[in-house]
């Protein structure tokens, strides 16, 4: 029976353990994480557990007894040294591992501000792990002032938080406009009236110059040349994917770690899944940084572990939780031409068509848009635009059409 290891201890890899055992698999199962706690969500780190809405122990996938019930070895705390897929072994520390199978499900590492601008100070942190949101925790206090450098999901989610808990909000984007590389001008607009109308200092189309201090931050230089004290600084300038082992290995790179349609790297017996692994899809090679295709595509892969050759056919979807409002994408609106706005009551969702098809929405409060639009894409179906826009259509019917 096959050994499988799998580097990797988040959602796809959690995910990919999971399958295969629920999938009837009874060779040795082997999880491997660097972090010292077992496999959990990463979204609620900036939202609800950064509030103190949620315990650590709800923030797991499973219990951690989950594991050894499941007779998988998970390895917390535990970092792989070496790869070689000659002899098919890992190295963890002084133990070297044998696998028939590998698959790195190692995600992806949030981008620093170099050390020459600062970005070595006490106080300047990333949202990514468990650990860098306890270790930035204690400085949500009241009127603390927190500069927030990039204007995307995460930038965004992070000074949602710091504006309710009652801190002093700068946030700056260097782009035009916030969300300009994932959203159009209209889904921007409506987020930045939103954070302004909760006292966030919103800045776009400014970048950072340098941070100050004598070992801790204590202030900013902006690319306009205006300064700011700051208590602290949080950096959300986006992620790459991690691919040092798959280099090491040396499997192709080409925008992440290279798979065909099956998840397989350019070596067979070696597979990705997740935010390191880029895959075709329509025609192109694309990475997707959400939890659905972390679980999708691991569960797709260990699927084919067990001989099923299916090939992923991926269905885009994402979310963002920021003060009251749940915003819910379906799609990927590359290359869009056109957006319609569809007005509710209290809600609201952006329709992207491209030359009259539709590829993708955001919608603003509005489950039911969400749900419907979601359907249309998967389907291949595309709505009038006119019947989209008029708040009198009933959007289910958008279905049978």
């Amino acid at each position: 029976m096959k050994d499988v290891v799998v580097i990797g201890a988040g959602q796809a890899g959690a995910s990919l353990v999971a399958k295969l055992r629920n999938s009837g698999f009874t060779g040795g199962l082997t999880l491997i994480g660097e972090e010292p706690v077992p496999p959990y969500q990463r979204p609620p780190l900036s939202k609800a557990y950064l509030l103190g809405e949620m315990e650590l122990e709800r923030l797991y996938l499973r219990p951690e007894s989950f594991y050894s019930d499941n007779d998988i070895t998970l390895m917390t705390g535990a970092k792989v040294t070496g790869v070689d897929r000659v002899l098919k072994t890992v190295t963890v520390g002084e133990q070297t591992i044998s696998y028939d199978e590998l698959v790195l499900t190692t995600g992806s590492d949030p981008r620093r501000l170099p050390k020459a601008i600062g970005g070595a100070l006490d106080g300047v942190y990333t949202v990514r792990t468990l650990k860098d949101v306890d270790d930035m925790a204690p400085e949500f206090r009241k009127d603390a002032s927190v500069l927030i450098i990039g204007g995307g999901y995460i930038g965004l989610e992070a000074a949602a938080v710091a504006a309710k808990k009652g801190l002093n909000v700068t946030l700056v984007e260097m782009a035009d406009r916030i969300l300009q590389r994932v959203a159009s001008p209209e889904t921007s607009g409506f987020f930045r009236q939103l954070h302004r109308a909760h006292g966030v200092d919103l800045r776009e189309g400014v970048g950072l110059d340098h941070l100050t201090g004598e070992g801790r931050v204590s202030g900013a230089k902006l690319t306009d040349g205006a300064e700011l004290e700051v208590d602290f600084v949080i950096v959300g300038v986006g992620i790459t994917p991690a691919t040092s082992l798959a280099e090491m290995a040396g499997v192709e790179l080409e925008n992440g770690i290279k798979t065909n349609s099956k998840g397989q790297t350019s070596d067979p017996n070696i597979w990705a899944a997740g935010d390191c692994a880029s895959f075709p899809f329509k025609g192109e090679r694309i990475r997707l940084e959400s939890v659905g295709n972390a679980i999708d595509q691991a569960e797709l892969v260990a699927d084919n572990i067990m001989g099923a050759e299916k090939d992923y056919t991926a269905k885009p979807w994402f979310w963002s939780d920021q003060y009251d409002c749940k915003l819910q994408i379906a799609g990927l609106n590359t290359g869009y031409d056109t957006v319609i706005t569809r007005e509710g009551d209290g809600s609201v969702s952006y329709w992207y068509y491209k030359e009259n098809h539709l590829l993708a929405l955001d919608a603003m409060n509005d489950p039911r848009a969400y749900m419907v639009g979601k359907r249309l894409i998967e389907a291949g179906k595309t709505p009038d635009p006119e019947a989209v826009a008029d708040p009198a259509t009933d959007l289910k019917a958008l279905l049978k059409a």
